[in-house]
């Protein structure tokens, strides 16, 4: 049956799975759904209560778990949810920490960047001739070598 929004009846939801309402009835006894109640105390189910529902008959008509295991096993679901929920409110703040920090450090650099072009212009050193000095060291440094001496 193609579900609606909006809210259901027992008799409704009872088509739906092809259970008994006495297994609705039960269920909700248990504490396993809990469907909200019009004045007259007729049963409405919301689309989240129908999803409950058909996770709860799964559990206990195809993987054939009893009552106080379905209770545990939506207990223990709904700590993991929580858990889950509070790691990725964990995860957004460390993200956002770890942005301002990188920005900060950019920021910073950009700073230091501009401080050595300055200096360098000020002491009136072009782009090339610094290029050829520094490859020039680095050829001498390249070709050092350290020598050791045995000490026996």
């Amino acid at each position: 049956m193609k579900r609606r929004k909006g809210f259901y009846s027992i008799s409704v939801v009872s088509k739906m799975f092809a259970v008994h309402q006495q297994t609705i009835r039960m269920y909700e006894k248990e504490g396993l759904i809990c469907p909200k109640r019009t004045e007259g105390n007729t049963r409405l189910f919301s689309e989240e209560d129908v999803d409950r529902l058909e996770h709860v008959i799964n559990l206990t008509h195809k993987m054939g778990v009893n009552i106080a295991g379905v209770q545990m096993i939506l207990k223990l679901q709904g700590k993991m949810k929580k858990m889950q929920e509070e790691m990725n409110k964990l995860f957004e703040t460390a993200q956002v920490q770890l942005d301002a920090e990188k920005n900060l450090i950019k920021s910073e650099m950009d700073k230091d960047g501009k401080i050595l072009l300055d200096m360098k212009k000020e002491c009136g050193c072009d782009d090339d001739k610094a290029t050829d000095s520094d490859d020039h060291d680095s050829k001498d440094f390249n070709d050092w070598e350290i020598e050791y001496e045995d000490k026996d």
